[in-house]
């Protein structure tokens, strides 16, 4: 495994934090789907054909899948399917941390990482509006913790989304 190095402001002190390990992500959808039925099976969880439809779908996509995209995709094969029998599917996949939710985009990506529930920023690509979870060791939300927690701030929820243009993007148009 190697190491990379990350550099973050807090306090207006440019300090390094602890080497992160890399680590490889599920990629292959069917072995993420594999992977959450193995989490829900060990966490008792019911994952209905629906949820499973609906998890597979966004699992095989490269890019965030918004909710009428996946009801589009659903109903190819299930005339009958609804708004609310999406939105159900998310929650329950939400709830559980088998994928997160891109407020920014309006739109859902599968969780690399669907046996722990955490919190993660997002790189998002304006261009091709590919999104990469951003896998710091808990970095960022640690940071955002201790600072809310010295200012006596409880905070509710954490997102982090940072938009721009990946590497892929920028290559293709240089400016």
């Amino acid at each position: 495994m190697g190491l990379q190095q990350r550099w973050w402001y807090a306090s207006d002190i440019m300090k390094p934090l602890a080497p992160v390990p890399t680590h490889s992500h599920l990629h292959n959808a069917d072995a993420y789907v594999r992977a959450v039925v193995q989490a829900c099976t060990e966490r008792g969880l019911r994952l209905t054909t629906t949820r499973r439809e609906v998890l597979s779908l966004i699992a095989k996509s490269d890019h965030p899948v918004k909710a009428y995209d996946l009801l589009d995709e659903l109903r190819e094969r299930h005339a009958s399917a609804a708004p609310p029998t999406v939105y159900r599917a998310l929650d329950f996949l939400l709830d559980h941390a088998f994928i997160h939710r891109l407020d920014s985009i309006n739109a859902f990506v599968s969780c690399q990482h669907p046996d722990e529930a955490h919190q993660v920023p997002f790189l998002i690509c304006d261009i091709c509006h590919g999104a990469e979870e951003l896998c710091d060791g808990g970095a960022v939300v640690e940071l955002v913790e201790s600072e809310a927690e010295r200012r006596g701030f409880q905070p509710r929820s954490q997102s982090l989304e940072v938009h721009g243009t990946c590497r892929d993007c920028q290559a293709e148009n240089p400016c």
